[in-house]
């Protein structure tokens, strides 16, 4: 997991505002299957949306619990939709890099 700041967090919240829901939790929670959907999309996307359809009074303690689980930085919960964060494995992928480290 990767420790954000304010500055970091608005930047990576900037680039989310556009995008849609990638992942839906729905009545099986955070079921291991979702887990490992979640971070098979991060595999091709280092900054996705989650929309809760369901367990929407749980959605906090669910992504502390992923972020715990998994290298995954949940960068803010919205509403009913939770925007993640995970810089690609390989330097050469990352998109958000070079603007994340001038906000520092």
């Amino acid at each position: 997991m990767v420790v954000l700041n304010s500055k970091q967090r608005k930047i990576l919240e900037r680039y989310a505002q556009s995008m849609n829901a990638m992942v839906q939790v729905g009545q099986g929670g955070l079921s291991p299957e979702i887990i490992n959907h979640i971070l098979s999309v991060m595999k091709t996307n280092e900054l996705i949306k989650v929309k809760f359809n369901e367990f929407k009074d749980e959605k906090e303690e669910l992504m502390r619990s992923l972020e715990e689980q998994t290298d995954i930085t949940v960068v803010r919960i919205i509403g009913n939709t939770a925007i993640l964060y995970k810089a690609a494995e390989k330097k050469d992928k990352r998109v958000y890099e070079k603007e994340l480290s001038k906000a520092q």
